[in-house]
């Protein structure tokens, strides 16, 4: 069976006007909205599952891709998180009638916490969020911080620099512009309010995010009501069957919850 072709939303305006590729199914109860990570795309295989699950519980799922990514417009290297974030608030002002589950993966978590913060007290303030190995404040902590002083002077002196992927067969530009604009958005100094249940799932074997990462955020979510669960042998992608029922029955208890 040919996959869904996506529809489309218009983003930005002027010269940075452009096209997002999303996928919305019908259903009851507040939408689910996936937040994918850093150079993944709606497709991907937590997504896919969630997507099977809502189709089967009858309940609203949307996902996107970011620009940059996926089938979206644009180059990847030419976005930051500021432009990912527009993506995500326009995906949720634009798709969902009421306040939306917001289920991030890795950076989609941060991007999560971040468009929370913005839809606090209004209509669309989220009813929960389901955080996959929330890589907040990753350009910083997890990039910058850890990056050898020849590659921090190869990004700020060519505004580049391509990292090898562990995912993809191709590199991934690291811009200069990326780490100076994640600056604007770090959560970290002081309390992050969601207003909102929070269900983290986290692997104690992942690479790319230390689970020490996932304590953090939950010592930072100090006034909302938050449950960790770690998975021992978990790596970054929590893509096996058994992650998978984990994150279906997390997202599942986030959206019934009264």
């Amino acid at each position: 069976m040919a996959p869904q072709a996506p529809a489309w939303l218009d983003v930005g305006r002027g010269s940075t006007r452009r096209r997002l590729a999303y996928l919305a199914q019908p259903g009851e109860g507040p939408t689910i909205v996936w937040l994918g990570g850093f150079r993944s795309d709606m497709r991907a295989t937590k997504a896919e599952a969630i997507s099977t699950w809502a189709q089967s519980a009858g309940r609203a799922f949307v996902r996107f891709d970011y620009s940059g990514h996926g089938e979206s417009d644009g180059a990847f290297a030419d976005f930051t998180l500021s432009d990912w974030l527009e993506d995500a608030l326009a995906a949720i002002t634009g798709l969902c009638q009421g306040p939306p589950v917001l289920v991030g993966s890795s950076m989609g978590g941060w991007i999560a916490l971040l468009a929370t913060r913005r839809l606090i007290g209004t209509p669309l303030a989220p009813a929960g969020l389901v955080l996959i190995a929330p890589a907040v404040d990753f350009s910083e902590e997890l990039m910058w911080a850890q990056m050898p002083e020849a590659v921090r002077k190869t990004i700020l002196e060519d505004g580049v620099w391509l990292r090898p992927s562990a995912y993809a067969p191709e590199p991934t530009p690291i811009t200069r512009a990326l780490i100076e604009d994640g600056r604007r958005h770090l959560l970290f100094g002081g309390e992050i309010r969601t207003g909102c249940p929070v269900h983290i799932l986290q692997g104690m074997a992942d690479p790319d995010v230390p689970w020490p990462q996932a304590t953090k955020l939950v010592e930072h979510l100090s006034g909302d009501p938050v449950v960790l669960t770690l998975v021992r042998d978990g790596d970054h992608r929590l893509s096996t069957p058994e992650d998978i029922a984990r994150l279906t029955a997390a997202v599942a208890g986030i959206a019934t919850a009264p």
